[in-house]
């Protein structure tokens, strides 16, 4: 196996880093703001006149961050600190000549939307993570956890805190009352924190920041100022419990006979959040039946390619803090904790005759979670996660009228741990992760695995300023089942031990446990001058299997890769900035087969009238797929371009857009793909929001995998020219009453239609041109009859196999209406109507057509849903 291509490009990155003195950032002198113990509590109204704001001074001198760094912003903007034993307070003055002209655009809490300001807060002083508190001069909240220097903004963070804004005519102005027990520091007798305040004039896209961050300088949480004065603070620990209960109401096309299935169905649900903080720096997050379901519906997808499909966690208890449990180990999705595998739907179907009707859960039951989280003053980033699901049974009506019960879904505890530490003076940390699934089957579920277990180390040191770094990780998987359970795990697509011609890989029956590994080094230049780059490889052995709690796609990859880019960030009077990047990454197996190369150039552009612009092209060459057919020999594929451009105008501006274009082509014209997309919102009033996106895509690829069959003691591996239409239509309105009652509709049709022709099986499947891989069925070998393909390759008048019409056409409709009143912090009120339903339609029909009648004419489920919460606080 050759990589020179990756130790050359390391080689100068390590050269850049010992020689490169001229291109090292250079980090400004911190600014410093004292502040002092009030003497009279101001009110939280977002009017500054209060007399208690005199006791401290105001700071300000703020300097442009976007677009022209380094000059003074168009206004400025000043503020004033002070405390007392329980709550920061910061008052706010955003000067503004035009106040007419201030963007008060209401919106749910973490909107973001008009004009803001957000003060970051780094309590632990550790110059990698903060805390953000933001109010928009509609006084509308929101708040952000940083991690990772600022290149994570987590926003599922909710504390309870206080604020308010009005416009005067000078502008306008913000008070914020953020108690201490919602954030984390140490015991010092005078706290020292990182400290800045971030403003956005939203109509003209300028950011100013108090303290001064050059945009060649890598980091911004450890380039704040400081925040002094904070003297004999006595840590707040946080105690919240918060009960909820649900009443749902599920109204559905009856099925005839089915008991189960009677067209209406009602159920409560009630149940506990708690968080407790144990120490000032950790806290204990509890939950007791919880109501882990999800208000917006999952995105339709299809997959052509036999993945699984990743989706994103939206439960809140999940996704809040998951900054710290994140152990994304390699590119893409692939992460060591995949929280949608707890509350998983069932594995297993009931099994039922004739005449039997099943009620078959959706989701295991969550019992109950916990998470043990937070991050200590001496550089402890800490996360333990228990849950366990339960037993989960199907009930049969069996055709004399009894009921018997069939468990469907084991009892299993799912354990997440993860840690890292900062040292170095916070330039360096290292880490790891440990995660554990048992399922308690009692002897069922021999298809399944009895334990899996996972663990990890990664690590990162940045030096010269933070201009350069090398950060990694390596991870280990185990697990054990049955000898049924472990020969089902090599056979899965993403491992395809079973694959013909592999000599590194195969099936053995008889293992009752896989190890494996993977990982990343990667090495590069985040600032300086205008140059960046970073090179490294990835790594996942074919034995590595993650996806008990974890999420992996495929296996048996060993990646190089190595990205430049040059960015222009000085104004001129045509652009913003500038950022041209170039990619290469070459592809093996762990057979030392070379699988894939890869080049990439792109470009994006920020106009001086706030347009952008991005476009790119690509090309892959010596491509070849270990999995294209599934268990069959390595396939080569066509030589690959694409290339795309999109462009969209200022966001600012109450109506925007996005349009954009990509294309697909290859050498022989094997596979081409169009795909459109459409974007747009509208603001046309303060209260009022709209987006509509259309997104169209039409494929075809004379390759596309269809199935496998026998042929004279041979595997025919079933090929078919297919073409792939997909439309997706996402509407989003939404309301603002005021910052705390709002209204939000969701709708979102999807098709993806699938229409095959030129069926043909594969001849060589690494054949240098499309010809010499397949050969396409001619009609006296192919018959059609009662949606099966009857197949007579030999010509000899009679059946040698026969296979199921792949023509598709799948259809989704999802939609929901949501009130929400946070009738007093923390605590919510929500109304719920959901409507969807899923169809499988006639292929022949149009596409628009399709949706139509999907959307139109065909029954749905309704879901009525009321749930309300109350936090108490301490």
């Amino acid at each position: 196996m050759k990589l020179r291509p990756y130790l050359l490009f390391v080689c100068i990155c390590i050269s850049f880093g010992v020689s490169g003195q001229e291109s090292t950032a250079i980090s400004l002198p911190k600014r410093v703001y004292t502040t002092k113990k009030l003497k009279k509590t101001p009110v939280i109204d977002g009017d500054i006149s209060d007399e208690g704001w005199n006791i401290v001074e105001w700071s300000s001198n703020f300097t442009e961050k976007r677009p022209d760094e380094g000059t003074p912003p168009t206004y400025q903007t000043k503020f004033k600190v002070m405390y007392d034993s329980k709550y920061l307070y910061i008052a706010i003055r955003a000067f503004d000549d035009e106040p007419d002209l201030i963007q008060q655009r209401l919106s749910r809490r973490d909107g973001f939307a008009g004009d803001r300001v957000n003060v970051i807060i780094d309590s632990y002083h550790d110059k990698r993570t903060a805390f953000v508190f933001t109010t928009t001069a509609a006084g509308v909240k929101g708040e952000e956890i940083i991690s990772q220097n600022g290149n994570n903004w987590d926003s599922s963070w909710n504390p309870i805190w206080y604020t308010n804004a009005k416009v005067d005519e000078n502008g306008w102005t913000a008070e914020m009352k953020i108690p201490f027990s919602q954030l984390r520091f140490g015991k010092a007798k005078e706290q020292i924190w990182g400290f800045n305040v971030n403003r956005t004039i939203f109509r003209i896209q300028e950011r100013s920041l108090w303290q001064r961050i050059p945009n060649d300088q890598a980091g911004f949480v450890s380039e704040a100022g400081e925040l002094h004065g904070l003297k004999n603070l006595v840590s707040q620990k946080q105690l919240e419990i918060q009960p909820f209960s649900v009443f749902q109401q599920d109204i559905y096309p009856a099925e005839v006979g089915n008991p189960y299935r009677d067209g209406n169905d009602f159920k409560i649900n009630a149940g506990l959040d708690a968080k407790i903080g144990i120490t000032n720096d950790l806290t204990l997050d509890l939950t007791v039946n919880p109501d882990f379901g999800q208000v917006e519906a999952d995105p339709g997808a299809i997959a052509l390619d036999g993945f699984q499909i990743f989706f994103r966690e939206q439960r809140p208890f999940f996704v809040e803090n998951f900054n710290i449990f994140d152990f994304e180990f390699a590119n893409g999705s692939d992460n060591l904790f995949y929280s949608r595998r707890i509350g998983r739907n069932p594995h297993r179907s009931a099994n039922i005759q004739t005449g039997e009707f099943a009620d078959v859960p959706q989701n295991s039951t969550i019992l109950g979670a916990a998470k043990f989280s937070g991050k200590t003053n001496e550089g402890w980033s800490i996360g333990v996660l228990e849950s366990l699901t339960a037993n989960e049974f199907a009930t049969i009506k069996q055709t004399n009228g009894s009921e018997r019960e069939e468990i469907v879904e084991p009892m299993t505890n799912y354990f997440v741990a993860r840690a890292q530490k900062d040292f170095n003076e916070r330039n360096s940390f290292i880490g790891g992760i440990f995660t554990a699934t048992n399922r308690f089957s009692d002897g069922n579920f021999t298809e399944l695995h009895k334990a899996a277990y996972t663990a990890g180390i990664d690590f990162q040191h940045n030096w010269k300023n933070r201009t350069y770094y090398i950060d990694g990780n390596v991870i280990f998987s185990n697990v054990q089942g049955t000898e049924e359970a472990i020969t089902a795990t090599q056979r899965t697509l993403r491992h395809n031990f079973q694959r013909v011609g592999a000599s590194h890989v195969f099936v053995d029956n008889n293992k009752t446990a896989l190890t494996g590994t993977g990982g990343r080094i990667e090495i590069g230049k985040n600032g300086g001058d205008n140059w960046r780059f970073n090179g490294g490889v990835i790594w996942r052995s074919p034995e590595l299997e993650l996806n008990d709690v974890g999420f992996l796609r495929r296996t048996d990859e060993i990646i190089q890769f190595s990205n430049l880019n040059y960015l222009w960030q000085v104004p001129t009077k045509t652009y913003r900035n500038i950022d041209l990047g170039f990619e290469q990454s070459t592809f093996y197996d762990f057979e030392g087969n070379l699988n894939r190369v890869r080049y990439e150039v792109r470009g994006e552009i920020s106009w001086i009238n706030n347009w952008w612009t991005e476009s790119g092209s690509g090309l892959s060459t010596n491509y070849f797929d270990n999995f294209y057919l599934r268990g069959g020999p390595r396939f080569r594929r066509p030589n690959t371009g694409y290339w795309y451009f999109f462009f969209g105008s200022d966001r600012s501006k109450l109506f925007s857009f996005t349009l954009g274009y990509s294309n697909r082509f290859t050498s022989e014209n094997v596979v081409g793909r169009d795909r459109f997309a459409i974007r747009t919102n509208y603001q046309p009033t303060d209260a009022l929001s709209m987006s509509l996106d259309i997104e169209y895509a039409n494929l075809y690829d004379r390759t596309q995998y269809v199935t496998e069959t026998k042929f004279n003691n041979a595997t025919r591996y079933i090929l078919g020219r297919i073409q792939n239409q997909t439309l997706t239509t996402t509407l989003r309105l939404n309301y603002s009453f005021t910052p705390d009652i709002s209204l939000q509709f969701y709708g979102q049709p999807f098709i993806s239609k699938g229409t095959f022709t030129d069926l043909n099986y594969v001849l060589n499947p690494t054949g240098n041109t499309i010809n010499d891989r397949i050969s396409v069925y001619d009609s006296n070998q192919i018959n059609l009859q009662k949606d099966v393909y009857l197949i007579d390759e030999n010509r000899n008048g009679n059946v040698d196999y026969s296979f199921s019409n792949p023509d598709f056409s799948f259809v989704q409709l999802q939609t929901n209406l949501v009130a929400r009143w946070e009738y007093i912090p923390g605590s919510e009120l929500f109304f719920v109507w959901a409507r969807g339903s899923v169809g499988n339609v006639n292929p022949s029909n149009d596409l628009l057509g399709s949706v139509s009648d999907q959307v139109f004419n065909q029954p749905a489920n309704d879901t009525f849903l009321v749930k309300v919460t109350y936090r108490f606080t301490r």
